[in-house]
């Protein structure tokens, strides 16, 4: 049995592609789920067209957003009091159909090591789609850039979107590049579903930003510094801030809700499918988001990074610009952002393809 372990949006975001691609090939894959999101589940299920998860691997009773570092030791706890409680029906419910049995695990976050310690324990082939990412700092991203490591040490297979992330792999078994991110491939289908269902006013010609990293928005002066910014150049490109719980209620600890008004504009974050095609169409963005950077990266869309490292490379050099946190860089960038717009991009990859296609040459 095929089985995906994620527990966050974003993770389900970029596994279902490979999901659909087995269903396609007439597979059955199952997400297991640890409920590190709760509260978008719902919404962002129905909107890539996944099932509900087969198992949850916290009791799915009382789960809640992790939103604070303090739920984090609790949600551990959870999650292995399962794994030693019903370990003997996970290894049984992952052999049912006789095959070799696969964990895939995505990305950085805690879901990604303790699914990938999870298939282990299991006695499963764990592969790690969206492998090889590195900063070279292990503060920047926290913990994200040690989550990626232990991982690794982990993995059998090593899904690496690219050629820097094979080399940052190198030395390693099972390392397949998928000449891609599978991001490319949730985007594509995005866009392809439209905007439908979408109802709020955006301004003419408005860029976006998205700034949510607990880096930024945990310093007042680092985080009022950026919104200034973005408020100033405002005055020459209405800007819209999709802003979370957790910012909103940062702004109003820092007393910051004042700066938006009729060119500054501060929205709800959109659900995925209604946020690309807005994403699609703006004319430049500020963010600090990996995910966002990837995805400007593809539509060619002037980017701005704001964090002091990125462990990805897409864009940089080209529509990317990476400000180490450096206001006087996002000044610069905001200043000229159109020239950075990219052209003529190619649009041939099939990293999940890839994912598959390996899987299935495994004999799996």
């Amino acid at each position: 049995m095929i089985v995906f372990i994620v527990g966050t949006t974003a993770e389900l975001i970029k596994i279902a592609p490979v999901y659909h691609e087995l269903i396609f090939r007439g597979r059955s894959p199952e997400i297991w789920y640890t409920g590190q999101h709760v509260n978008e589940l719902r919404g962002i299920l129905d909107d890539l067209a996944l099932p509900a998860p087969a198992l949850w691997l916290v009791p799915q009773e009382g789960a809640e957003n992790l939103a604070r570092t303090g739920q984090v030791p609790g949600w551990i706890f959870r999650l292995f009091r399962t794994l030693v409680t019903r370990r003997s029906e996970l290894r049984r419910r992952i052999r049912s159909d006789g095959g070799t049995p696969i964990v895939l695990v995505h990305g950085d976050t805690f879901t990604t090591l303790f699914g990938a310690i999870i298939g282990r324990a299991l006695g499963a082939k764990v592969g790690h789609i969206e492998a090889g990412l590195r900063s070279g700092h292990l503060m920047h991203p926290f913990p994200e850039e040690i989550n990626r490591k232990l991982t690794a040490s982990l993995a059998h297979l090593h899904f690496a979107p690219g050629d820097v992330e094979v080399k940052n792999l190198r030395g390693r078994d099972g390392v397949v590049a998928t000449g891609g991110n599978t991001v490319i491939d949730s985007v594509r289908r995005a866009l392809e579903q439209g905007s439908h269902g979408l109802d709020i006013n955006l301004p003419d010609g408005y860029a976006i930003a998205t700034l949510h990293r607990f880096e930024l928005v945990r310093d007042k002066q680092l985080y009022a510094a950026a919104l200034a910014a973005l408020k100033d150049a405002s005055a020459r490109t209405p800007i819209v801030y999709f802003a979370g719980e957790s910012e909103k209620a940062r702004l109003v600890e820092y007393d910051l809700l004042s700066m938006f008004d009729e060119r500054f504009v501060i929205m709800d974050k959109l659900r995925y499918v209604h946020f690309l095609p807005v994403l699609s169409a703006a004319r430049f963005v500020v963010t600090d988001s990996g995910g966002v950077q990837e995805e400007c990266a593809h539509l060619g869309i002037p980017c701005a990074v704001h964090r002091v490292k990125t462990e990805r490379h897409q864009g940089l050099g080209k529509n990317v610009v990476l400000t180490e946190m450096d206001i006087d860089r996002l000044v610069s960038f905001l200043n000229d952002a159109d020239s950075f717009r990219a052209q003529d991009l190619s649009d041939e990859a099939r990293p999940s393809a890839v994912v598959v296609d390996t899987i299935e040459r495994l004999g799996v």
